[in-house]
């Protein structure tokens, strides 16, 4: 009995490992919609927002992360650093300040599809 208790167990841990990984992998490279910001508070990081960085946020990735975004419309891309949490609305992936978003020629439609790559 204890066999099987570890035994499934070590599958339970084992198959959950693998859960993680796949979702970091997912969460490394995506695509989907992109809005931007230009706020002036604090962001979840704890540096000040300013709108003229080359700044996004996004839900999970490490803050330094870096970040290849690219414009689908246009292939424009800009590198990003993610300093704060967010977007908090539905179907978006990412928020970008606003001078990361006029790199990328997205700042009149508010929001465009982007697919984003952890460069570093």
């Amino acid at each position: 009995m204890n066999f099987r208790l570890g035994a499934t167990l070590a599958s339970f841990v084992f198959g959950a490992s693998v859960v993680v990984s796949t979702g970091i992998a997912e969460a490394s490279n995506g695509c989907g919609r992109a809005s931007w910001y230009a706020a002036h508070s604090k962001t979840a990081s704890g540096e000040r927002m300013n709108p003229t960085n080359l700044t996004a946020a996004h839900r999970y990735l490490a803050f330094g992360t870096k970040l290849r975004v690219t414009n689908m419309r246009n292939g424009e891309s800009v590198i990003v650093r993610v300093n704060d949490r967010g977007p908090f609305i539905r179907g978006r992936v990412l928020d970008l300040s606003k001078g990361a978003a006029r790199s990328i020629s997205m700042v009149g439609a508010g929001t465009a599809k982007v697919c984003y790559e952890v460069v570093s």
